[in-house]
């Protein structure tokens, strides 16, 4: 699989699509389940949101570089 492929966005593109042919089957074989799949699609969703304002707002952490050493 190529690097490109392994980011935040696509990740969330596919987990998007494979929500929405989930809901579509369940619309289709069980109508009166909808209210109960939206509910964890609703779930997902607010997780999607909460993590990616953590991306952008809290910066990565710094490298370690090993042992400090006391100047002498």
């Amino acid at each position: 699989m190529s690097s490109r492929y392994r980011n935040y966005w696509v990740y969330s593109i596919g987990v998007g699509v494979a929500l929405a042919i989930i809901l579509a089957i369940v619309a289709a074989t069980k109508p009166d389940n909808i209210h109960t799949f939206v509910l964890i699609f609703a779930g997902w969703a607010i997780g999607w949101v909460s993590g990616t304002i953590a991306r952008y707002v809290y910066p990565p952490p710094r490298k370690w570089t090993g042992p400090k050493t006391l100047p002498e």
